[in-house]
């Protein structure tokens, strides 16, 4: 990070520790799911809800944790969601059964929506033009790799502690965040409008309904009642809180949605993150359960897709900031559909080497190119007073992707995830990644140049 000042350094530094917590624990479960399976009980229901429920959570409140970020400070509303996340974290690792383990997880996922816009406002607020395409590049890498990595941090703490533990890894990375946000202060001017919590209610409980019908369909029929009355309520409560965003202090503003390359580009969010959960969760649970591989050999398949984000993220996003987002955009997400195509070839009898490796490769190549260009044409479109609001719509429909393909993962494999039910789950990523690269070549268009801020007055000091 040698190209950027002292203080735009420890912003960076804030906004991937706060960050990577969230991200890291979304994905560092994947591999521990088994396990928690043997020992709690309830199959491939219970794996959903464990990733579920956390989802529900961090893409419903996400968005009023923007406004909340907007309304009474980032590093505040940062520092709070740090120390719940903590105390969310030692209550899941805790849990004696699926219940208490899938509320823990909630909250958890309540907590974390408090860290993901407000560390992404703290760049944006801070840096434009060019230079923040470079610093939203390296905070991609770092949070990404965190979300790639989780899978093998998992499997190192399954085989060789205890899956409870999985969910004390973020235990540093928070304490550390705190110590630097003490050392940063900003000039915060916080708005005093009102937060609408009604409308963070409509969506939590909108998705929890549409969600609770998905996992449990395969269980209970779509005829039955319980399913039936979730998913009617869970679509009339996400109707009632779109038509409430028509206000003048809405969560998600629909004003954001004129602006071209925030809307094509959440839309190619949408499908590029739906593909990268659905692929995700699949690896993890597959290469142990189908192909008899330990939970660290699973979490280790995913490594040649951290090491390329590590290594090719930042320099994509630095790319996008000179040519534009656009070519980025589309050749990632064709890119990876390719590499989840070869996944094809995996048959009863496995061979990581021929068979997952040059998948996770390609993939990881087109995800480095995709995922910092994606940010900053989203972020670097919509001004910066409204940048809280922006990171956490982008963020929640991310999040809403993954949490709507895993609740129909027993629809997408067939109800088992066998070799088959595997092939069908590749089918569907490679094609939710080529829909993500059509959108973004028909949706995107390079942004106008903008001079750099003559000088943001902030300064790293005590206090915050």
């Amino acid at each position: 990070m040698s190209a950027f000042t002292a203080v735009q350094r420890l912003v960076i530094s804030v906004a991937i520790l706060a960050s990577f917590v969230t991200f890291l624990d979304g994905t560092v479960v994947t591999v521990a799911l088994p396990a928690i399976s043997r020992e709690l009980g309830g199959g491939i229901t219970t794996q959903q809800w464990v990733v579920d429920a956390y989802l529900i959570t961090l893409s419903a409140l996400i968005l009023l944790a923007g406004s909340v970020s907007d309304a009474y400070g980032r590093v505040l509303v940062m520092r709070i969601g740090l120390i719940a996340f903590g105390v969310a974290s030692v209550a899941v690792a805790a849990a004696p059964d699926p219940l208490v383990l899938i509320v823990a997880r909630a909250a958890q996922g309540a907590a974390g929506a408090l860290l993901v816009p407000s560390s992404l406002a703290l760049i944006t607020a801070v840096m434009r033009g060019e230079v923040q395409s470079r610093a939203i590049g390296v905070w991609t890498a770092f949070t990404t790799a965190a979300q790639l990595a989780g899978p093998l941090l998992g499997g190192l703490f399954v085989d060789y502690l205890s899956w409870r533990y999985v969910f004390l890894i973020n235990v540093l990375p928070i304490a550390v965040t705190l110590v630097l946000l003490s050392r940063l202060k900003l000039p915060e001017h916080p708005r005093d409008t009102r937060v609408d919590w009604l409308s963070g209610a409509l969506c939590a409980l909108g998705l929890g309904g549409v969600v609770f019908a998905l996992i449990e369909q395969p269980n209970l029929g779509w005829t039955s009642p319980v399913i039936l009355v979730t998913a009617a309520g869970g679509v009339v409560l996400l109707l009632l809180f779109l038509l409430r965003q028509r206000s003048g202090n809405a969560l998600m503003p629909l004003s954001l949605f004129r602006v071209r390359n925030f809307a094509w580009g959440n839309l190619a969010t949408l499908f590029v993150y739906a593909a990268l959960s659905l692929n995700g969760f699949v690896i993890g649970v597959y290469l142990q359960q189908g192909a008899g591989l330990g939970a660290t050999a699973a979490g280790l398949a995913s490594l040649p897709m951290t090491i390329l984000m590590i290594l090719v993220s930042s320099r994509a996003g630095a790319w996008a900031g000179r040519l534009g987002p656009r070519l980025f955009m589309t050749v990632g997400p064709l890119i990876m559909a390719a590499g989840a195509l070869l996944l094809l070839t995996v048959a009863e009898r496995f061979d990581y080497w021929w068979q997952v490796l040059p998948s996770m490769i390609v993939m990881g190549l087109g995800l480095s190119l995709t995922v910092a260009p994606l940010t900053a044409a989203i972020l670097g479109s919509i001004d910066e007073r409204r940048s809280g609001i922006a990171s956490a719509v982008n963020n929640a429909v991310s999040r809403v992707a993954g949490l709507l393909v895993v609740a129909m993962l027993s629809t997408i494999v067939g109800g088992s995830l066998d070799l088959p039910g595997f092939h069908s789950a590749a089918l569907v990523t490679a094609t939710l990644m080529a829909v993500g690269g059509v959108v973004s070549w028909i949706g995107i268009r390079r942004p106008p140049a903008e001079p750099l801020p003559a000088a943001t007055a902030t300064a790293a000091g005590d206090g915050d």
